[in-house]
């Protein structure tokens, strides 16, 4: 995972002892645990100890590291009020970015999962600031290598031959855009998981589940697929999706899933 960093800008006052205007930074390192490292400068103690705890709040006490300093800067009014608001939930969205408030002026870049996210971030940046404000939306929609198997599956189901492991023509049509999908995700593992309905005794399920797995990973091996990057697991009618009392219900239980867990 990219690294997310904030970055906010205030003006230094005249009579200050550098030229260039100090920031206040703060960089998520790759990991959905790495530190959160807090630098630059703020005008005074309370501006650092509020900021601080609004970035405590959001990313967890023991993640955000202090290397704040206290020094001679100047903001706009109620500066601090507005950067509280841009820390909110929705950094945590974006990925491999910036964030940077310098005076009146609002950027932000990097990735997010897709354009209905990137609007309503851009959206709620800007109702939370005030016309003085200008917001540069530079963020970028990235698919996730879960979504590209997502969507290369569609929510359908691989066909096989009832209460076999054997594929069928429409089931090997759909690993073939499966296969395209995985040799995307280059140096991902992806755990191949089959589920059946509730017909039948659970051990049979289990062991049909499983049998069928395998049969997916080796077709997509067959096609060129690593063998080392495809675990497989069969959950049986243990996680259903929908209701089995229904023939619907149970033909939608029947389900390969595609997991990427690396």
């Amino acid at each position: 995972m990219k690294a997310f960093t904030l970055v906010l800008a205030a003006t230094l006052a005249a009579g200050a002892a550098h030229a260039d205007p100090q920031a206040v930074t703060v960089a998520q390192g790759a990991g959905a645990e790495a530190p959160v490292v807090v630098s630059g400068t703020v005008a005074d103690e309370a501006s650092k100890a509020a900021l601080l705890e609004r970035l405590r709040a959001l990313y967890g006490a023991g993640r955000v590291v202090d290397q704040l300093a206290v020094g001679a800067v100047s903001t706009p009014a109620n500066w601090n009020t507005y950067v509280g608001r841009l820390i909110g939930p929705n950094l945590r969205l974006v990925k491999g970015g910036q964030l940077k408030i310098e005076g009146n002026s609002v950027s932000l870049r990097g990735d997010v999962a897709d354009e209905a996210q990137r609007q309503r971030i851009a959206a709620e940046i800007a109702a939370s600031l005030n016309p003085t404000y200008t917001v540069n939306n530079g963020l970028r929609v990235v698919q996730s290598q879960q979504a590209v198997l997502d969507t290369a599956l569609a929510d359908r189901i691989i066909e096989f031959e009832s209460g076999k492991a054997a594929l069928t023509p429409a089931g090997t049509a759909v690993l073939d855009q499966m296969t395209a999908a995985l040799q995307k995700l280059k140096g991902v593992r992806v755990e191949v998981i089959g589920h059946t309905d509730n017909a039948g005794s659970r051990a049979g399920n289990l062991s049909l589940s499983q049998a069928r797995a395998e049969a997916v990973k080796a077709y997509v091996v067959g096609q060129g697929i690593a063998p080392d990057s495809i675990a497989v697991s069969g959950e049986g009618p243990d996680r259903p999706v929908a209701d089995n009392r229904t023939p619907e219900g149970k033909a939608r239980n029947r389900r390969i899933e595609f997991k990427v867990i690396q």
